[in-house]
């Protein structure tokens, strides 16, 4: 059940996570500003139970720990109900150990959420993050924002961004506590400290699932994240660009060099009587909590594969715009993609396809295997008779093409198809046009011809999209059609990436041989079309 503990955690619930040992380090950090969950991180404290009893009580038990005299035992603390204690007593308790902060307000940029204690004291170490953002009510504020994105999921993956500087004051806290915990010969290594993003989505995450009534589920392709920003401190990393210049390197579409890889890189590299001498152990209290920046819905992409069949000579795969200008008003992938994009509502589309045939081809039997990326979908769910009548859709959209086996598949899969394009085979049929006139008998002999190997430099058509290179590629077999003296029709099984026309009328001596070479005449192709791409993907399925 979300939100519910284990044995064990519920037998944790009844008695304090710190042991005697803790106890000074504790006082140490309370006394400097810390709250009782940072507390609990440097402590060492890794199951899930204390970090989400309510703040009001956590503070309160470990006030309570730390009255004790240090010659006392404790075992256990009684089950108590929640205690009711007003929050100027909790002030009175922590004002006269914290040196600095007076806390208050903050809000996000909508104004919604924000500090309903306006009097306490923020934390020096997570910025308010463990007191503020981890409870009921913005937890709720977060699922509303959640429920009216629009988006179709069954379970979510939840992630955070930090401010990076509040690396910085998680650094000098654990100096510090390294610090006196040496004077107690007892050790402290980083790997100790319970990280805050664990913390957080302990405590987090069941409050979510609770109110979302889905699991939290780390594979998840539905992602909902929370961006924190703290602008009161956020230079208080800015003095390790001065000291660590090479960590901090200007990055495509980051807006400041310190970010928290570059803050953690430095700060792993970082001298630490230099970092006494630039930054105060213990951390100063921030006066406000930090504020959300954001808070974003986003889903992973899906995508539809198929196969295609395009009956137009007139008709590019992708859009055809030079310098800015259309020169036709449609393509293959615009009509099929535009009714993927409706139907899923997503942002965006990527269509790629096994090879791609010209504007003036026609691809007939089985049809090209395509897939359609479809970017940020908000709806995800489809029956296969849903599938079904998509696929119904764009084919009486448009008599230039027609798609079969429409169906979602996995991003994994598509490596299937972008094998095809270099490794299977595809079969042609081309009308050919000779300048000299011809019989049956003078093309005979094409029938012969088994596994060809020609060289194909790079067409000069395709030059301005493709890298100059010679291509070995193979014509498997060649079957003849007699037409009339200056015409007959060629079918050719070849090596996926052939250029047929090429091979046709040898593209100035830059396909070697071409069937004007093997003919002894200048050879045209009039007429081009795609009979069979044999690539075994996506798999049918019934009509």
């Amino acid at each position: 059940m979300p939100g519910s503990f284990s044995l064990g955690e519920v037998i944790i619930l009844n008695m304090f996570p710190l042991s005697e040992e803790n106890k000074y380090v504790a006082q140490v950090l309370l006394n400097t500003g810390t709250c009782p969950r940072c507390i609990l991180r440097f402590c060492g404290v890794d199951f899930h139970a204390p970090y989400r009893l309510p703040y009001k009580e956590l503070l309160h038990d470990l006030q309570k720990f730390l009255e004790t005299e240090k010659d006392e035992l404790i075992l256990e603390v009684p089950n108590l109900p929640p205690k009711k204690i007003r929050l100027q007593e909790l002030e009175d308790g922590i004002d006269n150990l914290s040196q600095n902060g007076e806390g208050r307000s903050s809000e996000t940029e909508d104004g919604s959420i924000g500090s309903k204690n306006s009097n306490f004291t923020v934390c020096n170490v997570c910025l308010g993050i463990l007191q503020e953002f981890c409870e009921k009510e913005f937890i709720k504020k977060v699922c509303q924002k959640v429920e009216t994105s629009g988006f179709e999921f069954t379970n979510l993956v939840f992630s955070v961004s930090f401010p990076p500087q509040l690396s910085v004051s998680e650094h000098a806290a654990w100096l510090l506590v390294k610090q006196e915990m040496g004077k107690q010969s007892l050790s402290l290594g980083r790997s100790d400290v319970v990280q805050l993003k664990e913390a957080y989505k302990w405590i987090t995450h069941p409050l979510f699932s609770e109110e979302l009534g889905v699991p939290i589920d780390g594979k998840s392709l539905f992602e909902v994240s929370v961006i924190f920003a703290h602008p009161e401190t956020v230079e208080d990393c800015h003095f390790l660009g001065a000291i660590c210049p090479d960590c901090f390197k200007p990055a495509k579409n980051k807006q400041s060099v310190f970010t928290r890889m570059a803050v953690m890189k430095a700060l792993n590299k970082i001298k630490e009587e230099d970092f006494r001498k630039q930054f105060p152990c213990p951390p100063n209290s921030p006066k406000a909590v930090c504020t959300v920046l954001e808070i974003e819905c986003a889903h992973g992409a899906v995508f539809v594969a198929g196969r295609y069949n395009k009956f137009s000579r007139n008709l590019p795969q992708t859009p055809w715009i030079i310098d800015g200008e259309r020169k036709l008003e449609s393509s293959v992938e615009e009509l099929i993609s535009d009714h993927l994009l409706t139907v899923f509502k997503a942002d965006s589309f990527n269509f790629s396809s096994s090879g791609r045939e010209d504007v003036d081809v026609r691809t007939l039997g089985n049809g090209r295997p395509f897939a359609v990326e479809l970017v940020n979908p908000h709806r995800v769910h489809f029956t296969s008779q849903e599938m079904k009548e998509l696929q119904q859709k764009i084919n009486k959209s448009s008599d230039k093409i027609q798609v079969r086996d429409l169906q979602l598949v996995t991003r994994e899969a598509i490596g299937h198809m972008k094998e095809g394009e270099e490794e299977k085979t595809k079969t042609y049929s081309a009308l050919i046009w000779t300048n000299k006139a011809i019989q049956i008998e003078d093309i005979e002999f094409l029938n012969d011809i088994k596994d060809l190997k020609i060289d194909q430099k790079t067409p000069l058509r395709v030059l301005h999209r493709r890298p100059l290179a010679v291509r070995t590629r193979v014509i498997h077999a060649m079957e003849t059609h007699f037409v009339d003296e200056h015409h007959f029709r060629l079918c050719l099984k070849t090596q996926a990436g052939t250029y047929i026309k090429e091979f046709v009328h040898g593209d100035f001596g830059r396909t070697k041989p071409n069937i004007g070479s093997l003919m002894n005449v200048t050879a045209d192709i009039l007429e081009l079309d795609v009979e069979s791409v044999d690539v075994d993907w996506p798999p049918a399925l019934d009509e």
